[in-house]
């Protein structure tokens, strides 16, 4: 799958990922809202965290080449030492992992890294969720028929402080997306 990711990556749009269950591919490329909640989030982060942590936003990947699964989170909270590496970074080594839901595909972000994150070993997933301005933190990776899930959820809803990891921090100010006009329901007059 790796091969075939590497092929056509720079040849379509959005962002591909190798999941438990194959390819996933966003169309659409992250627009405004999206990149300045992550933007947002990871500056709030890095107040918060030792100087020697980083809630990174850019590349590689994370990868668990055993299991057949490449990640990009929006941002990683990740120790910088761990970043010395070629390559992918192992998903071992992060802290947490914090996405942005994605208008386009939010099953990815809501189903499919709820599944993978406590597959690869990320202690702590956090999801915030532009479209309907509400998140949730998931932790303790626990042993099921089914394989590692998360055995703890925190549901916030924007406006209140969070706790990632070990670091609190604000939603107050993350944008939303705006409604589109599928997205209206029509008023009764």
């Amino acid at each position: 799958m790796r091969d075939l990711l590497e092929q056509i990556q720079d040849n379509v749009p959005g962002k591909v990922e190798i999941t438990k269950e194959g390819l996933v591919h966003d169309m659409m490329t992250p627009g405004g809202p999206h990149e300045l909640t992550a933007m947002r989030l990871r500056r709030r982060l890095e107040q918060a965290m030792p100087e020697e942590l980083a809630a990174h936003t850019g590349t590689p990947d994370v990868e668990n080449t055993a299991e057949g699964i490449m990640r990009h989170p929006d941002v990683m909270v990740i120790a910088e030492a761990d970043m010395e590496v070629q390559g992918s970074f192992d998903p071992r080594a992060l802290i947490a992992a914090v996405e942005v839901v994605s208008r386009s595909n939010p099953d990815n972000d809501w189903v499919g890294k709820v599944r993978d994150y406590p597959l690869l070993g990320v202690p702590v997933y956090a999801i915030f969720d532009p479209r309907t301005g509400t998140g949730a933190i998931l932790s303790d990776i626990h042993t099921t028929p089914e394989g590692p899930r998360y055995a703890t959820r925190k549901d916030f809803v924007y406006g209140e402080d969070v706790t990632i990891a070990a670091w609190t921090i604000s939603t107050d100010g993350l944008p939303r997306y705006a409604a589109l006009p599928q997205d209206i329901t029509p008023r009764s007059l």
